[in-house]
This record gives C-alpha cells, structure tokens and sequence, in this order.
C-alpha cells in the first residue's frame, strides 16, 4: 500500500481495532467510550425527538396551542424523556454527587437548548417561510449537538 494511502487508513484501522463490536458493549454493558455514549445518545434523542415532535403537533394541531407554545410544553416532555433514558443508559459516570443539583443543571442546559430550539424555529418559520414542523427537523440536529456535547461535558465526565 503506498505510503501515503496507508498513513490516512491508520486511523480508521485503529478505531476498528480498539472498539468492540458486540451487541453487549454497545447495547448493555457499562461504558466511558464517548463513541458508544454518542451512539446511545442518538437513540435516546431520536426517543425524545418522538416524544417532542409529535407533542408539538398534538399542542397544535388538535388542541389549538400557538406553534411556539407547543414546541416549548413538547420540548420539556421530550427533556425529561432524555434526562430519565441519559441517565439510565448512556452515561454511567456522573460528575455531580447530588442528583437534584445534576438534574438543575441538565435543566439548564435544556433550557438554553430550548432557546436555541424556539429561536431556529421562529427565523426558520417567519423569516425562510418554511412549516413549523420543518423548521424543528432544522432545529433538531443543532439543538442535539450542543445538548450531548455539554451534558458530556458538564454531568457525565469520567472522573
């Protein structure tokens, strides 16, 4: 292999090589591994995602709430969604000794992703034009991203 070409595939071969490819490891067992974190933290956001966006269009839709009403009552069911899950499967090291602190600051952290959220939803809304339930795809992948990166950061670091 040419020397070039083998120097940019050393670091995929050492990601396969150091991570284990088991259902167990990814799925059940106890892990630090940001990469597995990061892979569970997509089903449990994908889980509260569901959770919010179809509150959104439940609050809208049928009970007649204003789009940003709805988005802010779904987004805080598609939180405790992600609090309860995150704290059960994703992370097992936790960087707060007190639970009812951690939970204050994963609060926090919703709640300014939740002004993210509202903010990509109102410009994506009324000033691109596109619908609601659009513009919170758009919101989704932004909001997600800083969400995982400051509770990775904040909470559930090794210590």
């Amino acid at each position: 292999m040419p020397k070039q070409l083998n120097s940019s595939v050393a670091p995929i071969q050492s990601f396969f090589k150091h991570h284990q490819w088991t259902f167990k490891y990814w799925f059940l067992s106890s892990t630090q591994d940001s990469f597995v974190q990061f892979f569970r933290y997509l089903f449990v956001a994908g889980l509260a995602f569901v959770v919010d966006f179809s509150s959104l269009f439940a609050f809208t839709h049928w009970a007649g709430f204003h789009y940003l009403l709805s988005a802010a009552l779904a987004f805080i069911l598609g939180l405790i969604t992600n609090y309860s899950l995150s704290i059960i499967w994703v992370f097992t090291e936790r960087t707060m000794k007190s639970a009812k602190l951690e939970f204050l600051i994963f609060t926090g952290i919703g709640i300014a992703g939740l002004g993210l959220n509202e903010l990509v939803i109102w410009l994506c809304t009324e000033f691109i034009g596109t619908h609601y339930l659009v513009s919170k795809i758009i919101s989704t992948g932004l909001v997600f991203s800083f969400n995982f990166i400051l509770r990775k950061i904040l909470l559930f670091k090794a210590k």
